[in-house]
């Protein structure tokens, strides 16, 4: 049996787990013994989660604090991972891939001397014990494979890295609670302003999305049939940087805008500039609608549809519903 600990953090405890988490938990499973790690009690619904997913603890984090506003501060966290991986004797520690959790992971890094694997999209051990991240570089072109060779690993994870799997069994999940004293350096640190960008109707968040939609500029500034293919899918709703730039949505997929990795992308009316693809390429069926024959996104689509999206996109949602409901 592997005898390696695995510490995961959860992101969203008093609520319930989303999909990456369970994704990292179904990692850490092939890694060694999972535990988890939380800063504030897990609500009912995350415990039944976890057992599900097949872990016995989670170690609940006393933080010493005279604000509680720094609980969720990087450096805060952090200090709690750290104490976290010295109570449980762990040697990896698995996060999710977000601005936040990246900057956790790097201060963690810092205060154990553990080596550091950001966004990375699967996990693995080689045969003398060391946690290797495969990752992709230059806009996806590159995979590459990281080995960490340090006493303890630390990696956050994108988001449809793998398909969340409950365990085998179902187990019960116990908390126990560990005391945290962040120095001074870790609650010195103060935020400024926090810009929250919640999702529109309902729809998953863009960097998570296992599914996207997105438009360009052959939308000619109507994003309905967008939309309504995203809502029939379920799928998180980005665009190209022009379209964003005339004012037609807020969130663009590209190289300085949001990076995704989704099960499935498509994109719409967007010629598939190398800006645009450096955000995206990383998907994994890619899937491009575009009355332009040479369009170049069709040189990396796995499907490619020739026609007006504003034909073939209505279509498509509708014979999606039509689906389900003879499903149902």
């Amino acid at each position: 049996m592997n005898a390696r600990t695995v510490l995961v953090l959860l992101d969203t405890p008093a609520t319930e787990l989303r999909s990456p988490a369970l994704e990292i938990l179904t990692l850490a499973r092939g890694l060694g013994r999972v535990e988890a790690v939380a800063l504030e009690a897990p609500s009912l619904e995350t415990l039944a989660q976890l057992g599900t997913y097949g872990v016995e603890h989670v170690r609940q984090a006393e933080l010493a604090l005279d604000d509680p506003e720094q609980r969720h501060r990087p450096p805060v966290v952090a200090a709690a991972l750290a104490r976290a991986v010295e109570v449980a004797g762990a040697d990896v520690v698995l996060l999710t891939s977000s601005f936040v959790t990246k900057e956790v992971a790097a201060h963690l890094a810092h205060a154990t001397g553990a080596g550091l694997v950001v966004d990375a999209v699967g996990v693995t051990a080689t045969d003398d014990g060391h946690v290797v991240g495969a990752k992709t570089a230059f806009a996806g072109t590159w995979e590459t494979e990281c080995e960490v060779t340090t006493d303890v690993a630390v990696l956050t994870v994108r988001a449809n890295a793998v398909v969340p799997a409950p365990a085998g069994t179902t187990v019960e999940t116990q908390v126990a609670g560990f005391p945290v004293e962040p120095d001074a350096a870790a609650t010195a640190v103060r935020t400024r302003s926090r810009a929250v960008h919640p999702t529109t109707g309902g729809r998953p968040d863009l960097a998570e999305a296992a599914t996207v939609v997105a438009g360009g500029r052959g939308t000619d500034g109507d994003f309905g049939p967008v939309l309504d293919l995203a809502d029939a899918l379920g799928a998180a709703v980005g665009a190209s940087r022009d379209a964003v730039f005339e004012g037609w949505f807020d969130e663009f997929v590209g190289q300085t805008g949001v990076s995704v990795a989704p099960r499935l992308y498509i994109g719409a009316g967007i010629s598939g500039a190398p800006h645009h693809r450096g955000g995206m390429q990383s998907s994994q069926v890619v899937v491009a609608v575009n009355n332009d024959p040479e369009c170049p996104l069709f040189e990396i689509s796995d499907f490619a549809v020739v026609g007006d999206l504003a034909d073939v996109l209505p279509q498509a949602a509708a014979a999606i519903r039509a689906h389900r409901q003879d499903g149902a």
